[in-house]
């Protein structure tokens, strides 16, 4: 298996969500965020979300293109099987409350398939929340703003995809 390309993103998960979607396909799905409560990552075919148990320090998403892509590590937190759909080949992380944190242009456009995995999710919860229940002193504010900067470990999650095929021509069909 050969990695063909890799994307490193850092992302807000603006109210727990980090998005992945195609450039022009930028519809949200209820059913699909639903499901991200549930496996961490969840899509709809164009449009992924992935759930983080925090909201304001920075995550790491990585996306990788292989001819193959690898088995998760046996030490991730979780992991998942997705497909993503790119008709544009241009793909948009977005913070859902705070806009698009990036864009990057994958290799060819199609559909892409593999796993996302994850780790450090749960400890960087934990650090937010016994930080947030900890008020230092009247500069609370800016105790957070630091203390979000210096988490000790970094919440991550990986993206490791292959291309499948080309993306369906959609047109207008006549009975």
């Amino acid at each position: 298996m050969a990695l063909l390309a890799e994307y490193n993103i850092s992302a807000t998960p603006g109210r727990c969500i980090v998005e992945v979607y195609d450039a022009d396909a930028f519809l949200g799905d209820e059913a699909a965020l639903d499901a991200a409560e549930v496996q961490v990552v969840a899509g709809n075919g164009y449009h992924l979300y992935l759930l983080s148990l925090q909201t304001d320090i920075d995550v790491q998403l990585t996306i990788r293109i292989w001819d193959t892509p690898p088995s998760p590590p046996a030490d991730a937190e979780g992991h998942v099987a997705i497909d993503l759909e790119s008709e544009t080949g241009t793909l948009v992380i977005g913070q859902l409350d705070r806009g698009p944190a990036d864009e990057i242009t994958l290799p060819r456009p199609g559909v892409y398939q593999g796993h996302a995995w994850w780790e450090n999710r749960q400890a960087t919860a934990d650090y937010y929340w016994s930080t947030l229940n900890s008020p230092a002193d009247d500069a609370f504010e800016d105790h957070l703003t630091q203390a979000w900067k210096n988490c000790p470990v970094i919440e991550r999650y990986v993206l490791d995809l292959a291309y499948s095929h080309a993306s369906e021509p959609v047109g207008d069909e006549d009975p």
